[in-house]
């Protein structure tokens, strides 16, 4: 969400050597950035007297001149003082190299800016009075202030930004000032309810969000960042344990201690509220007039769904710009300080982020700020998963695709073929809140990114999750587009959640990863000790997207409603995007689970306000889920039709 939720591992690069934490710790930059730039800082003004903290660096050769590249944070432009500089400036070192006046600036009320921070603030359409100010004023009067003081600029600037300052940017580039040409908001929250960091389908996403509030709290400023900072202490490496031991959301908040006021925003307010709406930026993107390159990961446990709402805004409310969407197989900000060839086990085969950040990202700032060349981009780059390979499509979703359901059917069998079973066929499992489903088959403290991933073998061995999977496949099958559960269901109790997971279930002879290869210099070495059991690829269950959704938001996000004990009734919703190509021989898997702890809070399985939940509120249910004629439960997908018809296979 707001920067490195897990661990908070992304603001490091925000704070200093940008790609320290990447898979292959790249060695130290060559590139010396206080010999070729200088650093100045400044109190830049608002309309509103408020002043900005900014720091921005200016190339020493002034034999030209230079667009400004802005990025505007929540999480510090540190180091301060104009003799410390930061390793590296821009989303590359390419960028360091080919001359920018970059600008990094404390969003107001933080760090060293004046102001009051407000939680993702609402953007105001019509603007009465200096005293109305919101980001996209203040990324105007940035602007504005930085033409005219700071010397040798080409008139010209673009934004950008991950994660929260994805936000940032996004929310400074509507109602644009004529200098800005480019922006590239990436990982960008858009609607914090549906499906960024806050709910995911009105379940709240509890692991994320008490890590990311234990650390990101309320602050007076202006004020210099910690010397050291004092993780949250959990008292056991094992996050399911923590998290079921704390039991309520109340026992979590008083955890917290005082500065809790961020984290009760997110909890209570646990419907499609007028807090959630006001600050849903997708109802507000008009008025951008420059180039909009937007990013996101297919594996971002975050912010996933925020590009995608964001682009099809864009599209909606300002046709006549350049508006694209890059899409590639990236954590949360991988794309910056990753490679990107591997997340977990999963083997995507390339170096996909340096490709990205020289053949995309660099190309469209060069070409919109500095005229040069042309970046020749698509309206949507995207990286396919399963085949690994990057494809360029004019919309997205593409449009020769093929509308089909996968339908369950009897002894855990999944096909597109409608089922023949009566109408009250049924599968069912009962829930207990007490044993949640985990997430993940191993310790962790919060979320760990590789979950997107992660093998699923072991949620199908439970008593409480439904497992249907196809026959081995005999054609690749590509699936891209929303995924779309229509469920019929019934419950025992008066509310449940309905976590859906499509899964990709490799074949037994599936090469093993070269993680779990043996070191070229152990081999031939006998053996000193007993070692620990392989890992086997073979039957690997990848999991290709998961999202919850709790029924009694299947009406209305604003209304939620009870479930009247034994009455079937359909739930339907969409599960995020995806681009990935199922091979031939591997198998599609659909799991549905009714709990899946600690990613989401627990639901009580009774009707009420869960935020004021009580211990004794947490009972067992039975869930149903119908298969037959008539009450056929299925996944709608969007199927990719070739254009050229697939070589007959012997």
């Amino acid at each position: 969400m707001f920067g490195r939720r897990i661990a908070i591992l992304f603001i490091a690069p925000l704070l200093g050597a940008a790609g320290a934490l990447a898979q292959t710790k790249p060695d130290s930059p060559e590139f010396d950035v206080k010999e070729h730039y200088t650093k100045y800082e400044y109190r830049i003004p608002m309309r509103d007297g408020v002043r900005l903290f900014t720091a921005v660096y200016v190339p020493k050769d002034s034999s030209q001149s230079y667009p400004f590249l802005i990025n505007r944070t929540p999480y510090s432009v540190a180091p301060y003082g104009v003799d410390q500089y930061r390793a590296r400036l821009g989303p590359s070192a390419d960028f360091d190299k080919a001359g920018y006046i970059f600008v990094m600036q404390d969003v107001r009320g933080r760090y060293m800016s004046e102001g009051t921070f407000v939680e993702m603030r609402p953007h105001i359409d019509n603007k009465k009075s200096n005293q109305d100010v919101d980001d996209s004023s203040d990324l105007y009067d940035t602007i504005e202030w930085l033409l005219k003081n700071v010397p040798n600029n080409n008139g010209k600037a673009g934004i950008w930004g991950i994660s929260y300052p994805g936000f940032y940017t996004s929310a400074s580039m509507i109602d644009s000032h004529p200098a800005l040409k480019a922006a590239s908001p990436q990982a960008p929250m858009t609607d914090l309810f549906k499906g960024d960091d806050a709910y995911h389908g009105g379940a709240f996403m509890l692991a994320a969000n008490f890590g990311f509030y234990a650390y990101f709290q309320p602050q007076t400023n202006p004020q210099l960042p910690p010397k050291v900072r004092v993780p949250f202490d959990f008292g056991t490496p094992d996050g399911y344990e923590f998290f079921l031991k704390a039991g309520t959301l109340q026992n979590m908040s008083n955890l917290l201690g005082p500065q809790q006021a961020l984290w009760l925003d997110q909890v209570h307010h646990d419907t499609y509220d007028d807090y959630w709406k006001s600050r849903n930026l997708a109802a507000h993107t008009k008025n951008i007039h420059c180039a909009v390159l937007t990013v996101g990961g297919w594996f971002d446990a975050e912010d996933l769904q925020g590009p995608f709402t964001l682009f099809h805004a864009i599209d909606r409310d300002d046709p006549e710009i350049f508006n694209a969407l890059v899409v590639g197989p990236w954590v949360h900000g991988g794309w910056a300080r990753y490679d990107g060839d591997h997340l977990g086990r999963v083997s995507f085969a390339a170096n996909t982020a340096d490709y990205y950040r020289k053949n995309i990202l660099f190309p469209f700032f060069e070409q919109h700020l500095k005229g040069n060349g042309n970046a020749k981009l698509p309206k949507a780059y995207v990286f396919e998963t399963g085949t690994n390979v990057w494809r360029q499509y004019p919309s997205w979703p593409p449009k020769n695709t093929e509308t089909k359901t996968l339908y369950f059917h009897a002894n855990g069998g999944l096909s597109f073929e409608p089922p023949k079973e009566q109408a009250a066929a049924f599968d069912e499992y009962v829930s207990d809140p007490a044993k949640p489903v985990p997430f993940v088959n191993y310790v962790a403290q919060e979320v760990p990114q590789e979950y997107m991933v992660s093998d699923q073998r072991f949620a199908a061995a439970r008593p409480d999750v439904l497992t249907y999977q196809t026959e081995a496949l005999q054609e690749d099958v590509t699936i891209v587009g929303p995924v779309s559960p229509r469920l019929f269901v019934s419950t025992s109790g008066t509310d449940s959640d309905w976590d859906v997971k499509l899964i990709d279930v490799y074949p037994s002879d599936y090469p093993q990863s070269k993680l779990d290869e043996p070191r070229p210099e152990d081999k031939g070495k006998p053996l000193t000790d007993v070692p620990a059991p392989p890992f086997t690829m073979g039957g690997y269950e990848q999991l290709v997207r998961g999202e919850p959704f709790r029924g009694k938001f299947r009406h209305s996000f604003e209304n939620p409603e009870p479930f009247t004990p034994g009455k079937v009734e359909e739930v339907t919703f969409a599960m995020q995007d995806v681009n990935h190509t199922f091979r031939r021989g591997h198998r599609i898997m659909v799991q549905i689970q009714s709990t899946w702890f600690p990613l989401t809070d627990r639901n009580p399985q009774t009707f009420l306000n869960i935020p004021d939940a009580k211990p004794s509120d947490f009972v067992k249910a039975t869930e149903y889920l119908y298969r037959g004629q008539g009450q056929a439960s299925g996944i709608e997908t969007s199927v990719l039709v070739p254009t050229v018809a697939p070589a007959d296979k012997k």
